[in-house]
């Protein structure tokens, strides 16, 4: 691979980074009784409860709303990254990264 072919592919990978760090996922668990926002690059933002919601004599299931909503937030944001890097898998691997 040519040093052009090399630095074009290292624009379109520092590209896909900016775009993976300013895409945002929402993620709602419990009819909106939470929210989570997550970056493509796997970063909370915000954790967002609705008071409504709260039952102080249940609060596991609150939890669990922030658990699951936690934890599908990371799964879909990575497999948007996987998505989107996919395509340029190939040739970083031919400039040894």
């Amino acid at each position: 691979m040519g040093r052009v072919d090399q630095a074009k592919t290292l624009l379109k990978a520092k590209k896909l980074q900016k775009e993976l760090k300013n895409a945002l996922i929402t993620v709602e668990k419990g009819e909106g009784a939470v929210k989570v926002e997550i970056t493509g690059e796997q970063k909370i933002k915000r954790i967002h409860i609705d008071p409504e919601y709260v039952d102080l004599e249940d609060i596991t299931q609150l939890e669990r709303w922030v658990e699951d909503a936690v934890k599908e937030a990371i799964q879909e944001s990575q497999r948007l990254a996987q998505e989107k890097m996919q395509p340029m898998l190939g040739a970083l691997s031919q400039l040894g990264l």
